[in-house]
Formats: structure tokens, C-alpha cells, sequence
């Protein structure tokens, strides 16, 4: 349940009064209006020298940034206004039943690219003590710690596997003023490591991507969990959760997780406006994606699911593009080998990384034109996060979500009102892309500056949500029918697509695994069935099932099977498909 003292800051209302300042009212109430244009032209002059507040100087400093933004200066007063009443009042954060201001306790929804890092490493140079910061990746925490050895500030890092030697080496450091702490959730699981910190004085704990909270710590890391015991026996009172994206059960649990339901919530605009979606329905996802890669703008990311297909994913893209335009990314690499792809990709213009969901947090590469993802992600915020590491630099961008019958028979099996069904939903949405993810998300009404379906609006087309692979396969095995068994179909096939392909790729990339690919999908999918009898082994239209594929087809498209009669024919339809799958069992193994 949402939280009642939950607010959403309104960022866009303070810019006059931050330009101003306390003469706000003053300059209402002018009568020359000729002074007023004046201070109006020299409050946006680039040239003009105006005494820096704290926050401003200290970013200005450590950073070379000559502003903040209009949210990031709100987060950062948030906390030192906080640190300030609590010192003055310490009855000010026990107050549970009032989170209209920020009584130390807030979460911050920022969209990717807007900075969140700033937010608490500003504050970090002027607090008392120093910033404990919580990442979710070691990789992040040394990106972050080389950007705070730039930046002239005194750091320290808490991660497992370090000697006494250099643990005391740390403390010693914070002994002698280190401003930020970096640490992950599982180095504090040890009571002697948080009883030693609790002496430290910190002033201020960020979490960094904190829709790990709910996301990991219910599935593979439950050190999350513990989090909001930690902050406690560390009796800091100012704490503050920072994340891209969260639907509001994401929120509501990460905010009983870290402060039991009690807490302030600042939240910019959610759309990344610059960002243009669209889903491509391709069976053969693979080639799809090489097709992605070909015509889109580059530097580019290709998410996977797995591994392997990330390393198979590279494998194909290498043979159109070579060896030096392609890399893969994931958690199996070694640190060496990750921090090489790592520099190759930042440096370059116009490479391709395949990359499972291991990178990404914290990688600042402002130059990425384009994000595919060859397979669904299982919640649409790592969608919108991921599709979020392009366009950093505010240029126009593209996200590509792939999908096929393999992802709607997932979608399908998902329970209604689930998060796991949400990514179906969104493929299945009829109006607008864009404001059916703000709507997930709990956001504002917006008018949509591009996705697939708005733009098809706009031209006068539909958008049929067919794979083009699959329509084709299938009015081939409709035109000849029970000819070919099913391994010459698939070589018949690849051939056919080659030649259609050649203009695009100027070689020969379809393969007789890519169309077996799409032959097995439209035998999942009942369209096309392996014959037995007189025609054994050969390929025909499954005509049965048509009609029944049809209605049901029809029913989901509107998003749920909502009349009983619909539902009491899916199940008999289901019932009938296992029963069918077993009696081709059975055929199979008495031919053993």
C-alpha cells in the first residue's frame, strides 16, 4: 500500500525562485519593468559572476561543474537542511507522522543519466562526518572510487576478501577525514564491522540503485534486507535511497525495507522524451538484432538473458562487422577482461556490445544511440532502466524490444496482475508506448515525442504485431503443402531469406538453425504441424486449430480472457494440447 506521508516534488515550480532568491517577491512587485528584463537577461547570461552557495562551490570544485540542477540542488538541501534541524532539534526525526518535508529519511527517483551520484557526494564535502554509500556492484564502487580519486576526495572501500591490514588502513583513513565510504550490503553483514563503523560519526548513508532493495534482496542477495537494521545500530539519522525506475510496489517495499514505511519521496519527470520505443516481432530473434545492428545508429547495446547467447549474439554480429567492432559483457568475465571491454566500449563511436544485465549500473558512456533487447527483460523497470543507458547527452535515441512466440507463451503463463506480465502488456499496448510505462510507474500524462504506435498513428498504419520471419515460413508451407519434411523446409527456407536478406547484410547470415527456429515456434504455436501417416514427416498447415487460435489470439490482444465462456474454452484448449503432446510422446517411444 502506498505510503500516505509519501510526496512528489514539483522540481519545475522552484526554478524562478532559485534564479531570484529571497527577492522573488521583490521582483512580483516591480514597477519598472525595464529592471526587471534586465535581471531576467542577467540571471541567464553565461558570463554573469555570481557568489556560489556551498553546494555549488563544492560540486564547482571537486567536480569542474558550474551548476547543479534544479532536482539535484533540491536532494542535496533536502540533507544538509536535515542534517541542520537535527543537530539544532532531535525530536526533529522521530516525527513518523509527518513526511511532508524531509525529516532525514527520503527516496529519490531520478531518471538514468540525471546525475544521482552528485546528489550525495556534494553533500559528502560538506557534512561533518563522513557519507556511507551502498552499491550493488564492485564494479560500480570502483568506478566510483577512481572518480573520487580524480576528484581530489578522500575515499575508503569495504568489500569482502580485505586483510586486517587494510581494513585497519580504512579506518585510519576515516580517522583522518575520508568524506565517502563505499561499501556493498554483504561486507556489514559482520557485527564487528558495524559496531567499529558506528563509531565513525557517518552523517549521511546513500543507497545507490536501491530498487535492489526489493528486486535482489527476495530473491539472490537477502543481505538487502538487513539494510534498514544496519542503518539502525549505525544510529545515522539521514539516509537517502536513490533509483532510476520504481512502480509503486517496488517503492512501497523498498521504503519498508530502509525506514518502515516512513519516508519523504522526490521524484523528477519519468519520461526520457528523447528516447523513441518500439517492438520488433521477429521469431529468429538473432538475425533480427544483426538487422537492428545494421540499420541503426551506433555506438549500440544488445542485452541477453544468458551467457552464452551473449557470447553467440557477438559471434554473429563479428561475421558482418568484424572482430574489432564487436565485444560481449557479462558477470562470468574476469575483472581484467571486464575492464577492457569496459575502456574499448567508452572510447569508441561505433561499437556493439552484447552484454547481459551486469553492465550498465553506473557506467557513464554518454554516446550510446541505441539499446536492443534480443530478449525480454522479467519486469518492465530493468526494460525502461536498460533501455535508459542511451541518450545520456540528451540526443535522440532508440530502444528496440524483440519478441516472438517463445516470450508469449511466458506472458501467457504468467499470473494476471503480476509484475512477470507486465512486459507482455506492454507489448500488447494498442495506444501508446511511452504513457503505458509512465502509467506502470505511477507518472504523468505526457504527450508521446515517439514510440512504434503513435508514429503508425500519425502516418495512418497499423501496427499487426506479426513476425515477418514466421508469416512468411507460413505462406510458404501453406502454398507447399505436405512437399517438404522438415529439414529440407528449413534449408528451402534459409535460402528464400538469404536472397531477401542480401541487400541488407551483402552476405549470406541465415542459417538452417534460424529457420528450424522459427518452424518449431509455429509448431508450438499450432499454425503448422509434422505430419504422420501416409504424408509421415512432412510439413502442413495445422487447420484445426486455426479458428480456436483465433478467438483466443483476439482475447489476449485485449489483454485479458475476461468472459467465462473465452476462459472455459482456453482451458479445454490447453487440456487438449498436453493430451495431444502425450500421445506424440508415446508414438515416439514405441518407434524405439
Amino acid at each position: 500500500m502506498e505510503n500516505k506521508n509519501s510526496r512528489y516534488a514539483d522540481f519545475s515550480e522552484i526554478r524562478y525562485a532559485e534564479e531570484f532568491g529571497s527577492d522573488f517577491q521583490t521582483v512580483l512587485d516591480a514597477e519598472n519593468d525595464a529592471e526587471f528584463e534586465r535581471r531576467v537577461l542577467m540571471s541567464e547570461a553565461d558570463e554573469i559572476e555570481t557568489e556560489d552557495d556551498d553546494a555549488t562551490a563544492a560540486a564547482k570544485k571537486a567536480f569542474g561543474v558550474r551548476f547543479l540542477f534544479p532536482w539535484q540542488r533540491l536532494v542535496v538541501s533536502n540533507i544538509l537542511d536535515a542534517s541542520k534541524n537535527i543537530e539544532a532539534d532531535s525530536s526533529f526525526f522521530d516525527n513518523l507522522d509527518d513526511d511532508e518535508f524531509c525529516r532525514g529519511r527520503q527516496i529519490v527517483l531520478l531518471p538514468t543519466g540525471a546525475g544521482k551520484s552528485m546528489c550525495f557526494l556534494v553533500p559528502s564535502l560538506i557534512l561533518k562526518g563522513p557519507t556511507l554509500v551502498f552499491y550493488p556492484l564492485l564494479a560500480l564502487m570502483a568506478d566510483q572510487k577512481r572518480r573520487m580519486d580524480e576528484g581530489g576526495i578522500s575515499c575508503v572501500v569495504f568489500k569482502g576478501g580485505q586483510s586486517f591490514e587494510e581494513r585497519e588502513e580504512n579506518f585510519r583513513k576515516i580517522s583522518e577525514g575520508a568524506k565517502v565510504i563505499l561499501a556493498n550490503p554483504e561486507v556489514l553483514q559482520g557485527g564487528a564491522l558495524v559496531e567499529r563503523l558506528s563509531k565513525c560519526g557517518i552523517a549521511h548513508i546513500a543507497i545507490d540503485e536501491a530498487h535492489c532493495v526489493s528486486e535482489w534482496g527476495d530473491s539472490f542477495r537477502p543481505a538487502y534486507l538487513s539494510l534498514g537494521e544496519i542503518i539502525r545500530k549505525l544510529n545515522v539519522k539521514i539516509v537517502t535511497a536513490f533509483t532510476a525506475t520504481a512502480s509503486p510496489p517496488v517503492l512501497n517495499r523498498v521504503g519498508e525495507i530502509l525506514f518502515g514505511g516512513h519516508y519523504h519521496l522526490l521524484k523528477s519527470d519519468s519520461d526520457r522524451a528523447n528516447i523513441h520505443y518500439s517492438v520488433l516481432h521477429a521469431y529468429a530473434k538473432e538475425k533480427a538484432a544483426l538487422e537492428c545492428a545494421v540499420r541503426m545508429r551506433k555506438p549500440m547495446i544488445i542485452f541477453c538473458a544468458t551467457r552464452p547467447r551473449t557470447e553467440n549474439m557477438a559471434r554473429i554480429l563479428v561475421e558482418v562487422f568484424g572482430v574489432e567492432k564487436v565485444r560481449f559483457y557479462h558477470a562470468g568475465m574476469t575483472k581484467e577482461e571486464k575492464l577492457a571491454v569496459e575502456k574499448w566500449f567508452f572510447d569508441s563511436d561505433d561499437g556493439i556490445l552484447t552484454a547481459t544485465c551486469a553492465y550498465g549500473m553506473g557506467m557513464d558512456k554518454g554516446n550510446i544511440y541505441s539499446v536492443v533487447h534480443l530478449d525480454a527483460p522479467s519486469h518492465l523497470e530493468n526494460f525502461i532502466q536498460e533501455a535508459g543507458r542511451a541518450g545520456r547527452k540528451g540526443d535522440d535515441v532508440r530502444s528496440v524490444l524483440i519478441w516472438n512466440h517463445a516470450d508469449m507463451n511466458r506472458y501467457e503463463k504468467a499470473p494476471p496482475e503480476s509484475r512477470e506480465r507486465v512486459m507482455g502488456d506492454f507489448v500488447l499496448e494498442k495506444n501508446c508506448r511511452r504513457q503505458f510505462m509512465l502509467d506502470y510507474l505511477g507518472g504523468e500524462k505526457t504527450v508521446c515525442s515517439g514510440c512504434d504506435l503513435c508514429d503508425a498513428r500519425k502516418d495512418g498504419r497499423n501496427v499487426e504485431g506479426k513476425a515477418w520471419d514466421a508469416e512468411f515460413a507460413h505462406r510458404f508451407v501453406k502454398r507447399n503443402r505436405r512437399v517438404l519434411d522438415r529439414s529440407a523446409l528449413s534449408s528451402e527456407l534459409s535460402e528464400l531469406f538469404n536472397e531477401m536478406k542480401l541487400g541488407v547484410f551483402g552476405m549470406n547470415v541465415w542459417e538452417d538453425s534460424d529457420t528450424a527456429s522459427v518452424l518449431s515456434q509455429l509448431v508450438s504455436e499450432r499454425r503448422v504441424k509434422i505430419c504422420s501417416g501416409l504424408w509421415r514427416g512432412k510439413v502442413d498447415i495445422d487447420e484445426k486449430n486455426a479458428i480456436g487460435r483465433k478467438i483466443l489470439s483476439a482475447a489476449f490482444v485485449e489483454g485479458r480472457i475476461r468472459n467465462p465462456l473465452l476462459r472455459f474454452f482456453h482451458l479445454l484448449h490447453s487440456i487438449r494440447r498436453v493430451s495431444r503432446r502425450l500421445q506424440e510422446a508415446v508414438r515416439n517411444a514405441s518407434v524405439f
